[in-house]
């Protein structure tokens, strides 16, 4: 509470001194010629009586008295009178705006990018930590996962327990049904809103199916496995065939419908871009509608299009709540779509919850796969 209430009167202190300067510099505008518009005066001294408010709010929670109201307020308002007294018809106001504004926005790329290299090398510290137990060659060309059983038998890790190979086929396999659901409604899709539907029925039909990409992906996974992954195994029971109650089948099928947004969006605004010009042509040549979308629009767009299609495979192969709840935990190496397996996302969970020490090799495992989802992205 106390915080909130100093934080109240560093902004009313700011908001007063915005209004004395800028109606400071508006009299002196009447009778001289000023550098800069009143209104940056009246900015520069929000931002002088903001900034040392709160260096003044962060010193007063230490000082002995603590009182940080007291100390903020009373440096807010001896900043906001110099500044008043500062600011003058020659102070270029405007370029110290935007000197100003130039080193946040280089403070906040450096910090964005300092963030991403930190997760990564922390990522990657880990990783050499896992694979000091258990070699590269064996994680990434081995056939048996089951990071539980060798817990159990070794506290180190045994190398024979984590081979990732069944964890990477199952990913590519619900990714694999994802896109053969996703790729062709969604492309049609775009197309169709492109260059079939009236501009009203574009309009109230493109933000009604972009609402997929923001329903929660839980969502998804409890559609999946209460609708989806029942119907499935009843299906195939009445054809006689075998069908575990958690698939792969259900978890990409429900996937797919998830990603349908990301590529119908991006390649209509893709195809949307391709000029007019292009179209007019082809239709005066004598090609039809249908040829002229085939031959000229969509390879006009395929570079756009390729791109949707990228994201949606990361999209894909990032995703964790669908097949954590729908595709299920067992790492069976199979490429039967009614087979239950998991995903490198999902094991990630999976050995990062529990009690075991952080530098066992389940844990430091889990690490070792996110290595391996951030440089697919990468080459993605």
């Amino acid at each position: 509470m106390i915080i909130v209430t100093a934080l109240i009167t560093i902004l009313l202190i700011s908001a007063g001194s915005y209004y004395l300067g800028t109606g400071k510099m508006r009299i002196c505008a009447a009778s001289a010629r000023t550098a800069s518009l009143p209104l940056y005066y009246g900015w520069c001294t929000v931002i002088w009586c903001f900034v040392s408010g709160i260096v003044a709010l962060i010193i007063g929670q230490h000082l002995p008295f603590n009182s940080p109201i007291l100390v903020s307020g009373i440096v807010t308002l001896v900043i906001a009178i110099i500044s008043l007294f500062f600011i003058s018809p020659r102070f270029k106001a405007q370029r110290h705006l935007e000197k100003l504004g130039n080193f946040v926005l280089f403070l906040s790329a450096v910090i964005s990018i300092s963030i991403t290299i930190l997760i990564v090398l922390s990522v990657l510290f880990e990783s050499l930590r896992f694979f000091k137990l258990v070699p590269l060659h064996d994680f990434l060309f081995g056939l048996n996962w089951s990071p539980q059983t060798a817990l159990r038998a070794d506290q180190a890790g045994s190398s024979g327990s984590f081979g990732a190979i069944p964890v990477f086929a199952g990913t590519l396999l619900i990714t694999c049904i994802a896109m053969t659901v996703s790729i062709p409604l969604g492309l049609m899709a775009a197309i169709y809103l492109s260059e079939y539907a009236t501009p009203r029925l574009r309009m109230i039909t493109k933000p009604l199916l972009e609402m997929l990409a923001g329903i929660p992906t839980v969502v998804y996974g409890y559609f999946a496995a209460l609708t989806i992954a029942p119907y499935i195994r009843q299906t195939g029971t009445l054809l006689g065939m075998n069908v575990a109650s958690e698939s792969a089948l259900a978890a990409g099928l429900v996937m797919g419908i998830m990603i349908i947004p990301f590529i119908l969006s991006l390649s209509d605004d893709v195809m949307n871009a391709v000029p007019n010009n292009l179209r007019e042509a082809s239709l005066a040549l004598g090609a039809t509608r249908a040829e002229t979308i085939t031959k000229v629009v969509v390879p006009a767009a395929l570079p756009g299009i390729m791109g949707a299609v990228l994201l949606a495979i990361s999209r894909a192969i990032g995703e964790t709540m669908i097949v954590t709840m729908a595709a299920g935990l067992a790492a069976n190496l199979t490429f039967n779509p009614f087979a239950s397996v998991t995903t490198v996302t999902a094991q990630i969970v999976t050995l990062l919850v529990g009690d075991q020490e952080f530098d066992s090799a389940k844990t430091l495992a889990a690490f070792a796969l996110g290595l391996v989802l951030f440089y697919h992205h990468i080459v993605a």
